[in-house]
């Protein structure tokens, strides 16, 4: 399968994903770019999104970058740093790029950023190769 063949596969079996309304906009092997809607189920007690939405929404492309060789892989290591609040009517962008890989892991940075561009979470993430294929799981 190809990288986007794989991606898309991974969504249709990703519950939650589809729930926060992921869209994949450009997968090339090892990277992703994701948009995602903000919805009012998504918005905390202070009328900002939940902390948790953005941080499941940098784990989603996390999991669709560095699986989409095929190759499975899991999160090992997850650091999210807020920048700046979102808010109801957002639209989140998240891009995907591998910074550095072993045989066994890797190393992602993903930058969460709104329609305006303005940045608004930076996510790092360390992933482990467990030697299985995704279609397989």
């Amino acid at each position: 399968m190809t990288p986007l063949e794989t991606a898309k596969y991974m969504l249709n079996q990703d519950a939650f994903s589809q729930w926060m309304g992921i869209e994949i906009v450009e997968i090339k092997e090892k990277y992703c770019l994701l948009k995602m809607p903000i919805k009012a189920e998504m918005i905390n007690g202070l009328k900002t999104v939940h902390g948790g939405i953005t941080f499941s929404f940098a784990d989603s492309a996390l999991a669709f970058s560095s699986n989409n060789s095929g190759e499975a892989a899991v999160a090992l290591n997850c650091v999210i740093n807020f920048t700046t609040a979102v808010r109801l009517g957002d639209t989140l962008f998240a891009e995907s790029k591998l910074l550095t890989e072993t045989r066994k892991t890797g190393i992602y940075d993903i930058l969460i950023t709104n329609q305006n561009k303005e940045l608004v979470a930076s996510f790092r993430g360390t992933v482990y190769k467990i030697n299985k294929k995704v279609v397989d799981l």
